[in-house]
């Protein structure tokens, strides 16, 4: 059994004493891929570095809506040169954060449009925040159709779901689906197509419910695919390849014949 962890965040200096060892007991449990998420100018850069140090590790460069009050035409055009390295697989993680507010609102619309542009010009997917502004994300993606999306970390309601579904977006749920107050997000995951739905940590956010309060980190996805198997009624088996399956399709990453590279 092979996964992919979609979303996490291996550049934070969570992980400054021990990245490699981390690093080193994911690819040795099956973690085939691990997509490093940029959320800054600095975090972008260091993905980058990161995912030139190994091989299986792919990254996105993006800017996080708390960053919007900085955003500028500088930084756009320093951006775009990052946008364009080749081993970028996505542009993310975008969006819009009206829970905490760090930057204003118009100002994270007009951050997230300007990179949702840029995805489109260089036909690469985005991966979605979204907390608290679920119709302002679904105006302006609707606006910029088609374009490939995964939501990540969802904790929306069925109907931003069933929104996203039909605009045929991906859908990805990190470890809280563990938790034991998460029966909400569980019934969501049943909701959710397997074929569309695909894991991520968020490390080192999140960890499951066994490690809560810990640092989370990609190796954990293997405890969220098991909750989704639960919930699903589904083998772990088929759940890890038809997750490892959509991630390697969305991110147009490399197919592998028996062993993660």
């Amino acid at each position: 059994m092979f996964f992919v962890d979609t979303h996490c965040h291996l550049d934070f200096p969570e992980f400054n004493l021990d990245r490699d060892e981390v690093i080193g007991r994911a690819k040795d449990q099956g973690i085939a891929y691990i997509i490093n998420i940029g959320s800054s100018m600095e975090s972008s850069k260091r993905s980058l570095v990161l995912s030139e140090q190994y091989d299986f590790i792919f990254p996105t460069v993006g800017i996080h809506p708390h960053e919007a009050d900085n955003f500028n035409k500088d930084i756009e055009a320093e951006f775009f040169e990052l946008a364009m390295q080749e081993k970028v697989k996505a542009i993310g993680e975008i969006g819009l954060d009206y829970f905490k507010n760090y930057s204003t609102c118009e100002n994270q619309k007009v951050l997230f449009c300007s990179l949702i542009r840029l995805a489109k010009e260089l036909s690469l997917p985005v991966v979605i925040h979204s907390r608290k502004a679920e119709p302002d994300i679904l105006e302006i993606l609707k606006k910029a159709m088609p374009i490939r999306a995964v939501v990540h970390c969802f904790s929306a309601d069925e109907f931003f779901l069933k929104e996203c579904l039909s605009l045929g977006f991906f859908i990805s749920f990190t470890c809280n689906i563990t938790y034991k107050k998460a029966d909400n997000l569980r019934n969501l995951v049943k909701f959710t197509p397997i074929e569309r739905l695909m894991l991520e940590t968020d490390s080192p956010f999140l960890a499951p419910q066994e490690f809560r309060g810990r640092r989370n980190e990609p190796l954990y996805v293997k405890e969220l695919a098991r909750e989704i198997a639960s919930i699903k009624a589904m083998e772990l088996e088929e759940v890890a390849m038809i997750t490892t399956d959509n991630a390697i399709r969305f991110f147009r990453l490399p197919h592998f014949v028996g062993k993660a590279l």
